[in-house]
């Protein structure tokens, strides 16, 4: 029977993303493919360090014990989609065995992107360090955030998962958001968003992911009735520029996909590294980059460019 990935939230992971390839990838800027391949031969033993994205892999690979046949049937599937061939490659699969991740399916394509494989799959989030791979992916309409240089929180006694999401341009579409671009004018916008109260919002890229996230909070919550001591540990959070009155339809579409988030932020416009530095996320997507700058000093971040207000760029 083959193994179906139908079933499972599945993340395909660019080692750009999950490790820290800094001083690999100035060699083969520097020195190019051969030396490169060198200096990957000779350092296959020495595990690559920890990098933005490791967090959150690590996080979500530790909810397979909700399943009652982890190891055969998991919820959660990562698969290492990556740049390298198969031979350069191999420091990174030594690095995934040395912190005892259980990723055992790669993709590896001598100097070219991966993406196309995300809908044959079936992945849900693709997490690059690439930014030109994730631009691409999201123009095929594909799940993708570029994994920015940023802080990581990956505390060891602490087992919880935090993710973070923006609303519109990475969980919704950009309909909103392009009311506003256009006018310029806020008052326009909750004007918008009052008459449309009840018309839920047109999917964005991150969608679908943040669906499969709760499907596993559900999961959670069933083990917690019948083992009282378990300590649910996903908590999804929304961090938002949004503010009342256009509060409400945000609300009014999660709901009408079947998501309860834990926690909702809706700033109007205040600074959400402040929020992000107290809450603490290991993870967390928006679609503009002037946000991320600032969070990026505080949480691992991952800029979704979708939208219009990423068309300019």
């Amino acid at each position: 029977m083959p193994y179906d990935l139908q079933t499972r939230l599945v993340i395909g992971v660019a080692s750009s993303a999950m490790f820290n390839l800094q001083e690999a990838d100035e060699v083969f800027r520097t020195k190019g493919e051969e030396e490169y391949r060198k200096y990957q031969s000779k350092n296959i033993d020495n595990p690559l360090e920890k990098g933005v994205s490791f967090s959150l892999i690590k996080r979500l690979l530790s909810l397979n014990n909700l399943s009652q046949n982890p190891e055969t049937d998991p919820l959660i599937e990562v698969v290492l989609l990556s740049r390298n061939d198969p031979d350069t490659g191999l420091r990174v699969m030594k690095s995934i065995e040395h912190y005892n991740l259980p990723i055992s399916r790669a993709i590896f394509m001598q100097g070219k992107s991966p993406y196309e494989y995300i809908p044959a799959l079936n992945i849900s989030l693709f997490l690059s360090g690439n930014s030109e791979d994730v631009k691409e992916a999201i123009r095929l309409k594909y799940p993708a955030g570029y994994v920015m240089q940023s802080a990581i929180v990956d505390e060891a006694n602490d087992n919880d998962l935090r993710i973070a999401f923006d609303f519109d341009g990475v969980l919704a579409d950009d309909e909103s958001e392009t009311v506003m671009h256009e006018t310029k004018d806020l008052r326009k916008f909750h004007q918008h968003e009052i008459l449309n109260v009840l018309q839920p919002h047109n999917p964005g890229p991150l969608k679908e992911f943040l669906v499969k996230i709760s499907a596993i909070q559900q999961i959670e919550t069933q083990k917690k009735l019948t083992d009282p001591n378990y300590k649910n540990r996903i908590r999804v959070s929304i961090v938002t520029a949004r503010n009342a009155p256009s509060h409400e339809r945000a609300i009014n579409t999660l709901k009408q996909w079947g998501v309860i988030t834990n926690d909702a932020f809706f700033l109007g416009g205040v600074d959400k590294g402040l929020v992000l530095g107290v809450l603490k996320p290991h993870i967390f997507f928006d679609d503009q980059s002037g946000h991320l700058n600032s969070t990026s000093s505080v949480a691992p971040s991952v800029h979704i460019p979708f939208g219009i207000k990423n068309t300019e760029q």
